[in-house]
């Protein structure tokens, strides 16, 4: 896993729709509003996959980065810069993740359920579940998403979640942040032996525990040429087109649907039993650093509605993996519409 890459006193202000009080020390040279976001806003995108990566969701993952935001403007003025603000921010927001962790379920893809299926069965739903999310990543450079392919692939995110939650934050903060164990324990509240210790043991858990994944460096023509050909055969309910993307052991997951296939034709029986049998558009987008598709039914109006967020894992041009996000309320996070027309 290594190489992953009015100051003073009390005023209340209202701040990117939040009412807030601010409360910090004198200074002789205070800082204002204008240089707290000129050096935190830089670190806005990075503090969000750090969330995410931790809790495993982006919903969760967006309010805390911006709870860690308020946090640190409130603070500002007591900052004394004997850490970098990028070292502040995460010590911030690493803390505040821990203390959503100690009341939440783990979050797993239905492949941490059990074995996928050969055969297009039933599909039961299970809405109790605490499922992984996906992570919206559409313009993001390149340099960005081969990052995030390497530390926010499903599999390494749902592997992460397994992990005890201070394991879990002292690995992200070493092996994906780059900060020194020593910084880790530092922003943990943890001696250095102690964090080396939990470092350790959680890079034992991965290691025994976590599926083995190829790094995939993103590719933009292959990638835009898989989402081409992989829209084209959605919307054309096109099987042979879309076997001709698929790799012969890939894996197909619905969530909140337990069930998930494994293999080309257990994946294309699915679609020409139930997702080819009616019109379907799509749009294309970008999640976890790889192309993604949303989809969209027919409704009884002609209308279409938000079906799914489609993550298409592909290497060399081959779809490796799909995981298809049943719910419609994640559509916004993309910058897509909720509905198209007829």
């Amino acid at each position: 896993m290594t190489g992953w890459t009015g100051h003073g006193g009390r005023t209340h202000r209202c701040i990117r729709g939040h009412s807030v009080v601010r409360t910090g020390m004198d200074r002789e040279d205070p800082m204002s509003d204008e240089d707290f976001w000129r050096l935190a806003d830089p670190h806005r995108r990075e503090l969000l996959a750090h969330c995410y990566r931790l809790l495993g969701s982006f919903q969760d993952a967006e309010d805390l980065v911006q709870d860690t935001m308020l946090r640190a403007w409130q603070a500002f003025d007591g900052f004394e810069g004997r850490s970098s603000v990028r070292t502040w921010l995460y010590r911030i927001a690493t803390n505040a993740c821990l203390n959503v962790l100690k009341s939440a379920r783990r979050r797993v893809l239905p492949s941490g359920l059990g074995a996928g299926a050969e055969t297009a069965g039933a599909l039961p739903r299970i809405d109790t579940v605490s499922w992984l999310e996906p992570l919206p990543t559409a313009g993001d450079d390149p340099a960005e998403l081969a990052a995030l392919r390497d530390s926010t692939r499903l599999a390494v995110v749902a592997a992460f979640q397994r992990l005890p939650a201070r394991q879990r934050a002292v690995l992200m903060l070493v092996e994906v942040a780059g900060f020194a164990v020593s910084e880790a324990a530092a922003t943990l509240g943890m001696t250095t032996t102690a964090a080396r210790s939990a470092l350790q043991r959680a890079r034992a858990t991965l290691a025994a525990d976590q599926p083995v994944e190829n790094e995939v460096r993103p590719d933009p023509a292959l990638d835009d040429e898989v989402l081409r050909r992989y829209l084209k055969a959605f919307e054309d309910a096109d099987t042979a087109g879309l076997a001709a993307l698929l790799r012969s052991d890939v894996e197909y997951q619905m969530p909140p649907i337990a069930v998930w296939f494994h293999g080309r034709d257990a994946v294309l029986e699915h679609h020409t039993r139930r997702v080819f049998t009616s019109p379907r558009r799509a749009l294309p987008t970008s999640a976890n650093g790889f192309p993604a598709v949303g989809s969209y039914t027919r409704q009884a109006d002609g209308s279409f509605a938000g079906h799914g967020i489609h993550v298409l894992e592909a290497d060399g041009g081959v779809i490796g993996r799909i995981v298809v996000f049943l719910d419609e309320k994640l559509f916004p996070a993309f910058g897509l519409p909720e509905t198209l027309p007829g």
